[in-house]
């Protein structure tokens, strides 16, 4: 019975959290738990289970006696954030080089003629979610369990705002450029140069961001 109970709050809390990064729950709106049981066909233990679990990941926060809200990723997160994933990411560049072979390379080759021609037909969703997993296919080729489970942590956070970043108006280009330069370090096996065009990369998104904040206040709290 405790094996069903575990799955059903594991099967909740996905579910809870593929609506975040997808935005239908969005930033700063209640949970309503009764609603979420029965959309979900869960009782409420199980998906109290599941909000701890998301209160945990920093995707809702809590508030005694008013219940759960989806998290806000505010202008100070973005400050503090980013320049801690840029180093990560950028180290996980430098360790992904250094150890791509052939296959390797010829994966990512097509992952980014996949990105390059969502972003020369303008889908937002789509090269989101190939940029996803560039950076995913990087982290694995690194290797590190350590750098992959910090970088998860911090990832998963700013799914709450990155997706906003390519709405700017010419991101999606700048963003291929900076992929494309980043893949062509990994082809050179030139390490130290994939870390800094990773480094710079994740960056540029948290520039953008900044801009996004001072233009449109209401897309990012205070």
């Amino acid at each position: 019975m405790r094996c069903v109970a575990d799955s059903l709050h594991h099967q909740a809390a996905e579910t809870l959290r593929q609506q975040i990064f997808a935005g239908e729950l969005a930033p700063g709106s209640f949970v309503d738990e009764g609603a979420l049981c029965e959309r979900l066909a869960v009782s409420r233990t199980p998906l109290r289970e599941a909000l701890k679990v998301l209160v945990a990941e920093g995707l809702l926060r809590h508030e005694p006696r008013r219940g759960c809200f989806v998290a806000e990723i505010t202008a100070r997160d973005v400050d503090q954030i980013f320049p801690v994933i840029a180093l990560l990411e950028g180290r996980a560049a430098f360790e992904a080089t250094e150890r791509a072979g052939p296959a390797d390379i010829a994966a990512l080759q097509r992952l980014h003629e996949r990105l390059r021609a969502h972003a020369e037909a303008g889908l937002v969703a789509e090269y989101y979610e190939v940029n996803y997993a560039i950076h995913e296919a990087f982290i694995t080729l690194a290797d590190n369990r350590w750098l992959a489970q910090v970088i998860g942590d911090l990832r998963k956070i700013l799914r709450l705002a990155r997706q906003q970043t390519l709405q700017a108006p010419g991101r999606l280009q700048q963003s291929l450029a900076e992929h494309l330069a980043v893949f062509s370090a990994l082809q050179r096996h030139d390490a130290e140069a994939a870390e800094r065009a990773m480094r710079q990369h994740l960056l540029a998104q948290r520039d953008v961001l900044r801009e996004l904040a001072r233009h449109h206040p209401s897309r990012i709290a205070p």
